[in-house]
């Protein structure tokens, strides 16, 4: 039976924390290649069911900052997997008035992927239906510390009062914020941690853990973690409804 959502209480921007294709590959004997070229399958899955359930910006943590540490090959399969899917979906992505964003030191990412990501987003600038922001070469950490570095370049210039640095000031200079702060994290594959994912805007987002390994995601466990979500009373730091649904965090 399908875990009922209710259309007019959805989460506005959902993040996930793609976790276990290399644990779904080792557990059927394969190489974790395999279990990536899997994570890619669920990733085409999960963003057809995003965008039908009229969710505004969908953010995929697709590779850290950290993951370039991986052996060379496995980097390498991976930044293949990224070019195949922004060609192969290219199409999709276009006629379903999707925009593609990119968060992260875009600088790092080979060439060949920039050939594909960067005209694809060019591209789809004007798209409205939904935005998908993949997180590649990603920090959260990096992210705040590089945004601090803006401004603090600009207060040196004398171009900014540094009294004027506020919380709104810092999170408009950070590119994860460009589609709001995320309502929701979802992580998969049993790890209870956010891994320097969205961490300005996780602030205030609700979390929703599953054990499921990212390849074997699909739209029941996007259901589950929604309807999770709905369940609780989002107070923002204020006194809730005594009334209200409540669901604790994970």
């Amino acid at each position: 039976m399908t875990t009922q959502i209710e259309g007019r209480n959805l989460p506005r921007h959902v993040g996930i924390i793609m976790d276990g294709n290399g644990r779904w590959a080792e557990q059927r004997g394969e190489p974790r290649e395999a279990g990536h070229k899997a994570g890619s399958a669920a990733v085409r899955r999960i963003v057809r069911i995003a965008r039908r359930l009229g969710l505004d910006a969908l953010t995929l943590y697709a590779f850290s900052e950290q993951n370039w540490a991986r052996p060379s090959g496995e980097v390498e399969a991976l930044m293949g997997l990224l070019r195949e899917f922004l060609v192969s979906e290219r199409g999709e992505i276009l006629d379903n008035d999707i925009r593609l964003v990119a968060i992260g030191d875009l600088g790092r990412l080979p060439p060949f992927v920039r050939d594909v990501l960067d005209p694809l987003r060019d591209a789809s600038r004007g798209k409205q239906k939904m935005t998908l922001a993949l997180a590649l070469s990603y920090g959260g950490r990096e992210e705040i510390a590089a945004a601090a570095r803006e401004l603090a370049i600009e207060c040196m210039a004398g171009k900014l009062d540094p009294d004027k640095i506020d919380v709104k000031l810092l999170g408009e200079r950070l590119p994860s914020l460009g589609v709001g702060d995320p309502d929701l994290i979802i992580r998969t594959g049993g790890e209870y941690r956010i891994s320097n994912f969205l961490l300005y805007g996780a602030a205030y987002a609700e979390l929703a853990f599953t054990d499921r390994l990212w390849p074997d995601f699909d739209e029941e466990d996007l259901f589950r973690a929604i309807a999770s979500y709905q369940k609780r009373e989002r107070r923002f730091g204020l006194v809730g409804s005594k009334s209200a649904p409540r669901e604790a965090a994970g």
